[in-house]
């Protein structure tokens, strides 16, 4: 008689007490707002803030001022052309091992407003880049050829978004194993500005090294 009314009490009560069981080992999500002196929080599977907004400051700030000193003029600039000069941005490459996700549009947008920042060139609106590149049919790492560069150019022109230069981006990655579960990966960041006069082009390329690490406890972690 009491073995049956227990067992009649454990399964009225069995689904209670596996939510609250289940309740109890969840772990609690919260967050905070990070002032401006903070730094980046540090991603522990992938690169984050903490990798991809120092790459873009040192190369943008790197690749304009070697414009600004004149490597691309000198080489045979018209010097009585209208300033500023107009940049076309045509997007990022992504040949990295990582999906960039909402990291890409992110980098579009630093990447935009440091040109403006620098208040030596103008960013051609990055909607009517996406507008000439589906009316010209061409992919952005078509671009590279004279004959889509005098298309794509004419297609602008038209827009009234006369080009200077055209603008590329490259994500890449490379990954060293060490021993166990921890490697290292070292990202790079490449910008290439080139000339659409006279097809002269400048490069630079900024790079961070990232180690990674999983405790024998299972959770990861990074250093």
């Amino acid at each position: 008689m009491i073995r049956r009314r227990f067992l009649r009490l454990c399964s009225q009560t069995g689904g209670s007490l596996a939510a609250l069981m289940i309740t109890g080992c969840r772990g609690k999500q919260y967050a905070h707002i990070l002032e401006d002196g903070d730094d980046n929080m540090v991603g522990s599977h992938e690169a984050g803030a903490s990798v991809f907004e120092p790459l873009v400051q040192k190369a943008v700030v790197d690749l304009l001022a070697k414009e600004s000193a004149g490597a691309i003029q000198q080489a045979g600039f018209n010097e009585k052309a209208t300033f500023p000069k107009k940049i076309c941005f045509c997007g990022i490459e992504n040949a990295s091992s990582e999906e960039l996700g909402d990291f890409k549009d992110q980098l579009y947008e630093i990447i935009d407003q440091k040109i403006v920042d620098a208040q030596v060139y103008q960013p051609i609106s990055r909607r009517f880049v996406e507008a000439g590149l589906r009316e010209s049919q061409l992919r952005p790492d078509e671009l590279f050829l004279p004959a889509n560069q005098r298309l794509f150019q004419e297609v602008m022109e038209k827009q009234g978004n006369p080009i200077d230069y055209l603008l590329f981006a490259r994500v890449t990655s490379g990954t060293t194993h060490s021993n166990g579960s921890d490697y290292q990966r070292d990202y790079v960041l490449t910008l290439e500005l080139v000339n659409i006069h006279t097809g002269v082009a400048q490069k630079t390329s900024e790079k961070i090294r990232k180690g990674y690490h999983k405790s024998v406890l299972g959770k990861a972690k990074h250093y």
